[in-house]
């Protein structure tokens, strides 16, 4: 493996990214601007995207690469293949319920994150409807981020570099062509995190499959390194719970602001993380 030709390969495909970030909070901005229709959909954005970052690319992933590293390098192939399938059975267990639950309690995810929004039924409503057709992000992203440990660790860096870009592409092309599709137009950026997430996990299976390592239906509760996986999970989500606070922090205190105030602050932020774009 030449070390200096994959950093380049997943610097220049990082940078893609980035840029397509860019043109896709450029064009929500241009088109949608800051105002009720885009703050209902950023607070229904962020809450799949801050327990992405949580559980999905934080605690999860902090937890499961050094084990799978571990199993492919200490032991054979068919046990390495027996975690992969036991950890993304429960996983996926875990998201399915997850998603349900976050759907059928949007109201209230809502009025929690959001409580300002109590005091206009319609950004209110709005955002409810939004929440639910955004919440499977999580079950979507969450898988990629598993099958992204995994392709990192038999040095197929390249594919979960270009990933993310997917959903700056679902984004872009559903704000310049499907807009006038729904009722509010803003409602198509949900259906584009929607699309994202299952586009971005449909990428990359085809690569888990050529390496023999495409996830099988395996329930063992006592596999010993799902066990590892879940007990180094925790101290992982503290250490990153504590960033994702302070964001949620912010939005519901924006939330009692004027209208167009979340949308400020999530433009603000993401020129802030511009070096971290995904």
């Amino acid at each position: 493996m030449n070390l200096l030709r994959v950093l380049a390969t997943v610097s220049s495909l990082t940078m893609v990214s980035r840029v397509l970030g860019f043109v896709r909070d450029f064009l929500i901005a241009r088109i949608f601007g800051a105002g009720l229709l885009t703050d209902a959909f950023f607070v229904a954005f962020k809450i799949p995207n801050l327990l992405r970052r949580l559980f999905a690319e934080g605690a999860f992933s902090q937890a499961f690469v050094p084990i799978l590293g571990e199993y492919k390098n200490r032991t054979g192939a068919e046990d390495t293949k027996t975690l992969i399938d036991s950890i993304a059975t429960v996983l996926l267990l875990a998201l399915v319920v997850a998603a349900a639950l976050g759907m059928a309690a949007a109201p209230i995810i809502v009025y929690v994150t959001a409580p300002g929004f109590a005091a206009e039924p319609e950004k209110f409503a709005l955002t409810v409807q939004m929440l639910r057709i955004t919440f499977p992000y999580i079950v979507f992203i969450s898988l990629v981020a598993l099958s992204a440990g995994i392709l990192n660790t038999w040095n197929k860096f390249s594919v979960p570099a270009v990933t993310p870009t997917l959903l700056n592409v679902a984004f872009i092309v559903g704000a310049l062509f499907f807009a006038d599709w729904f009722d509010p137009p803003v409602v198509v950026l949900a259906w584009a995190v929607f699309i994202g997430g299952a586009l971005q996990l449909a990428y990359q299976v085809p690569f888990l499959a050529r390496l023999g390592l495409l996830p099988r239906w395996r329930l063992d509760l006592s596999h010993p390194g799902l066990r590892r996986v879940l007990l180094l999970m925790l101290p992982a989500a503290f250490g990153v719970s504590v960033g994702q606070i302070s964001i949620l922090l912010n939005q519901i205190f924006a939330s009692y602001l004027q209208t167009g105030s979340i949308s400020w602050l999530y433009y603000a932020d993401r020129l802030m993380e511009l070096p971290v774009w995904r």
